[in-house]
């Protein structure tokens, strides 16, 4: 079997028995198709030639070529899932990525929205505008709930109960997890959906719970397009993406509650220590209202 082969079957493996998005099989295939152009430049025709002072190197060289350490993390994540997979199927012996070490990425903080700004964004009167009223829906959502965009857009509609004020989403790893609804949030969704079935073509039935004019599922890329129309029609200098009203979702609870376990609950993170990165924010909301307000820390004029 060929280089090729092996990598097909193991995407065809993450496909069907993990269920990973297309957008994460894309990633894996061009990760490892990286990494074999790599093997065939220096002469190695099957992937039991590769060993650790050949993945090292790659690692290396990947840094040199300007890519981030979180992508080299993510592309020697890659190599070791696929050389586990290639040893379950006895066809090599050793995982020649498993102690390597990618660059130590420095942490960036997440971007965020305060809610002032949110709330400019947010009061746009859309009773004469069905996009308008559509965006709402989708934004107030998002900043509601904390939903990623991946999630947003993959909603059906059997997946919102509005009467209980809950809906149900499919995270990554096709991890399902129930979310309250926020009351301004259900307020904008029952707008949209009074209009939401003339959006429909005669002839089509689209479970969405948000459409296009086509009367078809929204895209990630149409939802970008909208926030940053609304946000310019709105007068919200800051740059906002769909990431940063989930940003501004989980710093906003933490600094009301404190509760870290329930934050990532809501979030669906599976490791603690990724949802651990908005108590920096937090902090640092702290030390700004320490500074404005604490007499030895303001500066004299």
């Amino acid at each position: 079997m060929s280089q090729q082969q092996h990598l097909q079957k193991f995407l065809q493996m993450l496909n069907s028995e993990r269920f990973y998005s297309p957008h994460t099989l894309k990633n894996y295939r061009r990760d490892l198709e990286g990494f074999d152009r790599h093997l065939q430049k220096r002469g190695h025709q099957h992937w039991h030639d590769a060993d650790h002072a050949l993945v090292s190197a790659y690692a290396a060289t990947r840094f040199r070529q300007g890519k981030s350490p979180t992508t080299i993390q993510r592309e020697l994540s890659s190599i070791r899932s696929f050389y586990r997979y290639l040893i379950r199927q006895g066809v090599v012996s050793h995982n020649p990525a498993q102690d390597v070490k990618a660059p130590k990425a420095q942490r960036k903080l997440p971007k965020t929205c305060d809610s002032e700004q949110l709330d400019q964004l947010l009061k746009a009167h859309a009773d004469d505008d069905p996009l308008l009223r559509r965006d709402l829906a989708i934004f107030e959502l998002m900043y509601s709930s904390g939903l990623r965009l991946a999630e947003l857009v993959s909603l059906d509609t059997t997946d919102i109960d509005l009467r209980q004020r809950r809906l149900r989403v499919t995270g990554k790893g096709s991890k399902t997890r129930e979310l309250p609804v926020g009351r301004k949030a259900v307020d904008a969704l029952n707008r949209w959906f009074e209009i939401r079935s003339t959006w429909l073509k005669a002839d089509a039935q689209c479970p969405a719970v948000f459409l296009n004019r086509q009367g078809q599922r929204l895209s990630a890329r149409g939802v970008q397009q909208r926030l940053n129309r609304l946000r310019h029609q709105q007068g919200v200098g800051q740059h906002l993406s769909p990431h940063t009203l989930r940003h501004s979702f989980a710093t906003h609870l933490l600094e009301s509650s404190a509760d870290l376990r329930a934050v990532q609950e809501l979030l669906g993170h599976a490791d603690i220590s990724t949802t651990q990165v908005y108590t920096h924010l937090d902090f640092q909301h702290l030390a700004r209202v320490y500074d404005q307000a604490h007499p030895r820390a303001r500066k004299k004029s």
